[in-house]
């Protein structure tokens, strides 16, 4: 069944930092896995070609010099990627689809990470748009413990559906505080124009901790992270669009005055010393719309920025 479940990545078939892949998911013997999960769930005919789909691959060849990341000091998180211990990191690949049935890549998806977790690995994954996150936190109820939810986004993502869909990029919040294994839930970067009615924003501030982006810049990162409840275990979820389209332009809805590079290298990694976080993705890339590779650098530091705390914080020790 493993084998179904996903596949080598496309064109030009190179894993993330060449590190190898990994297809037998029954067998997996890992530390970190990487996970691509290319396909949300549209609303529109016209949403069923998504250019999101293509930033998991993107992402993988997105890196120049991977020996040079791998192996030389980073002053970001003090010392090489996977320090003097030999970490057990793999791609995974991506989750396959049905063209015939969209619900199909979630229930893979589900099942996919299910298995990660069941082998005790922290998890990446790469969407696709922020539908994705919904199998991801359907898989976390084999953790078996009540997990806070960390969530960096210019929106709320708390429609209960839209044209009859409840599972697509407007609601992976929504359906996680229906969770029985998600606690608290805390939004950071949240501003400007959303999908959302006025009853769905009163809702959502009344199950989570809703940081905006004017109160985050206000009292700073170090205030946020004292407002996430201490011991985890935790999950990260990260829309780009949360991020300030200056550094990270390739999105579909640019919003000015989102988190910067200082901000969320300290958000990664103060949740990290917190207290263990399972896994985290990265979702709502859009490469073709990138300035300057812009978006696939800034992406490429944060997804090593956060296995490089890990490996730092001694997770795998």
């Amino acid at each position: 069944m493993a084998q179904l479940l996903t596949e080598a990545p496309g064109s030009p078939g190179r894993t993330f930092l060449d590190f190898p892949f990994v297809a037998d998911l029954d067998t997996l013997n890992a530390e970190i896995a990487v996970l691509g999960i290319p396909y949300g769930l549209p609303y529109s005919p016209a949403e069923m070609a998504n250019e999101q789909s293509c930033a998991p691959n993107a992402l993988r060849v997105a890196s120049g010099n991977v020996k040079f990341i791998r192996e030389r000091f980073d002053w970001d998180f003090g010392g090489s990627l996977l320090g003097k211990r030999d970490t057990r990191l793999v791609d995974c690949g991506n989750v396959t689809a049905d063209p015939h049935d969209h619900q199909e890549h979630y229930r893979r998806a589900e099942a996919a990470v299910r298995k990660i977790f069941d082998a005790e690995a922290t998890l990446i994954a790469l969407g696709g748009d922020h539908g994705i996150s919904v199998p991801v936190l359907r898989a976390l109820e084999t953790i078996g413990q009540e997990i806070t939810l960390v969530h960096v986004d210019a929106h709320l993502d708390w429609r209960d559906q839209s044209n009859g869909v409840r599972e697509g990029y407007r609601s992976p919040l929504r359906r996680a505080s229906e969770m029985e294994w998600i606690g608290a839930i805390v939004q950071i970067g949240i501003r400007g124009n959303g999908s959302l009615e006025e009853a769905e924003v009163r809702e959502a501030c009344a199950k989570a901790d809703v940081i905006t982006a004017y109160e985050m810049h206000d009292v700073g990162m170090d205030a946020v992270l004292q407002r996430i409840p201490d011991g985890g275990p935790y999950y990260l979820t990260i829309d780009a669009d949360g991020l300030d389209p200056t550094i990270m332009p390739a999105v579909m809805s640019p919003t000015p005055g989102g988190l910067n590079w200082v901000q969320i290298h300290k958000l990664i990694q103060g949740l990290v010393r917190k207290g263990p976080v399972l896994g985290m993705d990265l979702v709502e890339i859009a490469p073709a719309r990138d300035v300057g590779r812009l978006t696939l650098i800034h992406a490429e530091r944060l997804i090593c920025n956060f296995i490089g705390s890990c490996v730092q914080a001694g997770y795998f020790d």
